[in-house]
């Protein structure tokens, strides 16, 4: 019998390792994680912020290495996305469950923060709202929020897409104040010819976006043959009730605002050959992470933001396999979240050494 056991035991072993792989990591119950969502207020008058904290409730101490902040995109919020339950957990919930002090937070005109007066007047009435500038004072209100409250120099911060342009410029002039960097989907400079206005054309304050144009979006660059399988099943409904939900206006018509001061921003920026911020300037541990059926920012432009990281301790490119611009809600979400807190680990055991 002993010689038999010996016999099996690799077989065994094995099986063991790849089902720990591929098993997902979910909370054991949702009544451990304490959650607290709340505004706080910005830089400008009348302006509110909505920031949202997830922890085990038996996580009482914080670090640097160990607290998460993420910003969302151009068009949905952040709270849709990363805390989105699917199987049971979201990206939050993941994070919070590994021991992260997680918070994201919501830049003027998104989800749950103060949406400017002008979104309440037809777009074509005002100029587009919005701008990078701004988005960049919030997230460092929200920065410095989550110092204060949790008594910390610096923290871990992750940005999503254009929100990659919000946290890689913040961080180019707040190094002190960063600890780790995470660009998901980086914006760099797009291909010579590209634009998003015609000659002669403006931008009003906001779009209205429906939610087929959403999944047709989210689908565009998917082969025909992967379309049925990529989202879990419910996935994109949830998300899209959930995301529309956000916007007080969209019961009216069934369509989401979303402010255009980034459209204008990639315009005479990122599609004029003429970058925003200097990645030159960050300083700190840098990962970026995107997935390779991107059909908004597509691996050429990570690929080249790569090469301008000359300044990091030490950077680091992961492209996804079988997933889009929206992965972290995708079959391959996983793969995406042991990415992320792999890199974000490290920073731990170095603080243990």
């Amino acid at each position: 019998m002993r010689l038999r056991l010996r016999a099996i035991w690799p077989a065994l072993a094995l099986g063991l390792a790849i089902a720990l792989l591929i098993t997902p990591v979910i909370p054991a119950s949702a009544a451990q994680m304490d959650t607290k969502s709340y505004t706080i207020p910005s830089s400008e008058p009348g302006i509110q912020l909505f920031v949202r904290n997830k922890r085990r409730a038996d996580v009482t101490t914080f670090g640097p290495d160990r607290t998460l902040l993420f910003v969302h995109g151009a068009t949905y919020p952040a709270e849709t996305a990363f805390d989105l339950p699917i199987a049971g957990a979201s990206m939050m919930d993941l994070f919070a469950d590994a021991g992260y002090d997680v918070w994201l937070v919501d830049v003027r005109g998104y989800g749950g923060s103060t949406r400017p007066a002008a979104m309440s007047e037809p777009p074509e009435k005002n100029k587009p709202l919005v701008s990078t500038t701004e988005a960049v004072t919030d997230f460092g209100t929200a920065v410095d929020h989550i110092l204060k409250v949790r008594g910390l120099d610096k923290i871990n911060v992750m940005g999503w897409s254009w929100g990659t342009s919000i946290v890689g410029a913040y961080t180019a002039t707040h190094n002190d104040k960063v600890n780790r960097l995470v660009l998901y989907a980086p914006i760099w400079l797009f291909k010579e010819g590209t634009r998003v206005l015609a000659a002669g054309q403006t931008l009003g304050a906001y779009r209205l976006v429906s939610k087929a144009s959403a999944k047709d979006r989210w689908l565009k660059d998917v082969p025909e043959d992967k379309k049925t399988t990529l989202i879990p099943p419910g996935v994109f409904e949830a998300w899209a009730d959930a995301t529309w939900a956000t916007d007080p206006d969209s019961a009216k018509e069934q369509m989401l605002r979303a402010p255009n001061g980034v459209a204008q921003d990639v315009n005479d920026y990122w599609a004029a050959g003429k970058p925003y911020y200097d990645p030159g300037k960050i300083t700190v541990p840098t990962l970026l992470i995107h997935a390779e059926w991107d059909a908004d920012l597509p691996s050429y432009q990570a690929q080249a933001y790569f090469t301008k990281l000359v300044n990091t301790p030490y950077k680091r490119f992961v492209e996804l396999g079988e997933g889009t611009h929206t992965v972290m809600m995708e079959k391959n979400r996983m793969q995406f979240f042991r990415e992320i807190r792999g890199f974000l680990d490290e920073a731990s055991a170095q603080a243990l050494r």
